[in-house]
């Protein structure tokens, strides 16, 4: 099982980017997107059941940020826009095997699966 995490980079504040997360060796219940900033903890950013039931986003990027998904090729993306400076931070996918419901999306201990982070840095 991998996740393989992309689309990060610098981009001016107000400014748009895409980030995928390509899944192999399986398929699975939930995938999210947490991110983190250096010496702070990890933070929810969005997630959703596979099958497009339930989806969770953090009250921070309501609005702004899109998780999205393409079946046919095992990837999940995060179309961000609007960014801010605040939202700098190195960004990690995460998938579980089974469907969570809505109120555990958020909980990073209910993912088996880590992809290797992409960094974004919004400059202001």
């Amino acid at each position: 099982v991998q996740l393989q995490a992309s689309g990060g980079g610098l981009v001016q504040a107000g400014g748009s980017l895409r980030l995928s997360c390509a899944a192999s060796g399986r398929t699975f219940g939930s995938l999210g997107w947490f991110r983190q900033v250096q010496g702070k903890a990890r933070e929810f950013v969005a997630a959703f059941k596979w099958s497009g039931s339930t989806t969770r986003y953090a009250d921070s990027v309501k609005g702004r940020f899109t998780i999205s998904k393409d079946n046919a090729k095992n990837t999940m993306y995060l179309q961000m826009n609007s960014l801010k400076p605040e939202d700098t931070a190195v960004y990690y996918c995460a998938a579980r095997l089974n469907p969570l419901i809505w109120s555990a999306l958020a909980d990073q201990h209910q993912y088996h699966f880590w992809g290797q982070g992409t960094k974004v840095t919004v400059s202001s």
